[in-house]
């Protein structure tokens, strides 16, 4: 390949060579953290967090936080597009993603909050699959697995946000389904932090 040639294409290799700015250890440690958090919660408060977690879907105060995050990661992500990726009409494409995002405030503001927790979750998934991304410990695959869950299940709630209502709806009619539901994600998260610490043993 002559120099000139290399240098044309340079550009168009950039984006395919940026490393992940996030470690495996990193990742599995964050998700392991959190889902242990998360868990916790409802494995703790059980059905006294009934009121605050149904009030959820419909929260304005959720919906300006996760929206807005989710939107600004995804705006910031078209702003380091490179040619390979559009990056030639990367300006076109934020104008037209943040009117969409603005506009869906006040055209479809119902279960606001479901899809801009969708939208965080598949940026989130993005990220923590780009540091699995050709690793070799096996045990990557505890966090791969987890992550193509979650894919799933925000895939299904951005198309039917209503599903989040039905399914906090359905948790809460009898008394240990929060805490078990908490102490699946707890115990999850707890796996994640024992394969995490694995990386270094």
């Amino acid at each position: 390949m002559s120099r000139k040639h290399a240098a044309s294409v340079a550009p168009y290799l950039q984006s395919s060579n940026q490393q992940s700015s996030m470690t495996l250890f990193q990742a599995t440690l964050f998700t392991g953290i959190f889902l242990l958090a998360f868990g916790g919660h409802f494995l703790w408060h059980g059905m006294r967090s009934a009121k605050s977690v149904q009030a959820f879907p419909r929260s304005q105060t959720a919906t300006v936080l996760l929206l807005g995050t989710a939107t600004a990661w995804f705006l910031y992500m078209i702003t380091q597009l490179g040619p390979a990726d559009f990056g030639d009409y990367k300006h076109l494409l934020f104008v037209l993603f943040l009117v969409v995002a603005i506009g869906s405030f006040f055209y479809v503001p119902d279960f606001l909050a479901v899809r801009g927790l969708a939208a965080l979750m598949l940026l989130t998934a993005g990220a923590l699959l780009d540091a699995a991304y050709m690793e070799l410990p096996t045990a990557r695959l505890f966090l791969v697995s987890f992550v193509y869950f979650a894919i799933i299940i925000a895939l299904i709630l951005g198309a039917n946000p209503y599903k989040m209502r039905d399914f906090l709806e359905w948790l809460y009619k009898k008394e240990p389904r929060p805490r078990i539901f908490g102490g699946l994600f707890a115990a999850y998260g707890l796996l994640l932090l024992g394969v995490a610490l694995s990386y270094h043993a």
